[in-house]
């Protein structure tokens, strides 16, 4: 057994961790940044690791991440409420939906689906949790009724969603690939 298949979950962690360091000053990226992949890398994590250890980790760097963009780069706080504990339970049911998919390993339609439907369910609980926590608990929107609030955030869904299937799924496709190709081409899995 070589250094880096050794220590393969450390060093998945910390390219995930350089991925979320690289992506989450915006929530939908623009023209000079990437949409953050916060989503991604937790679902990630949780089929390549599948450690809470790597889940600590990950919401740790996540919290000082914001605490660092806000304290230093006069990122806008307008996020920071009450309902920021609620990350927690959004980006666990991200991690969870990867441990759970991480049996679907293989390179071809069915494993790909399955995933495919991991995370497009647990994404959608997701934005239910970190949108509808903020609604009831930042104290943004105490004359708006849910109605319309669920109209106004509907339209970020899409971008929300698309951001974390493109990052997940592309490193997916990669990672699957990388193994089929080159490793079992080698015998080195």
């Amino acid at each position: 057994m070589n250094w880096v298949q050794q220590n393969a979950k450390y060093l998945t962690i910390f390219a995930l961790a350089m991925l979320m360091a690289l992506t989450r000053s915006d929530h939908f990226g623009s023209a000079i940044t990437l949409p953050d992949a916060s989503l991604a890398v937790f679902y990630l994590a949780g089929i390549f690791t599948g450690g809470l250890a790597s889940f600590a980790v990950l919401l740790t760097e996540a919290a000082l991440l914001d605490y660092v963009a806000i304290s230093q780069f006069q990122v806008s706080d307008y996020c920071i409420s009450p309902a920021y504990i609620f990350l927690i339970p959004t980006y666990a049911v991200m991690f969870f939906a990867g441990r759970w998919s991480a049996k679907y390993s293989e390179l071809n339609a069915s494993d790909l689906s399955h995933q495919v439907v991991y995370l497009f369910a647990a994404g959608s609980i997701a934005f239910l949790i970190s949108n509808g926590s903020f609604y009831l608990l930042s104290g943004k929107f105490p004359a708006m009724s849910l109605i319309e609030y669920t109209g106004r955030v509907a339209k970020y869904y899409p971008d929300y969603m698309s951001s974390t299937l493109i990052y997940s799924l592309a490193i997916l496709l990669f990672t699957k690939f990388v193994r089929t190709v080159y490793l079992e081409k080698y015998k080195l899995v």
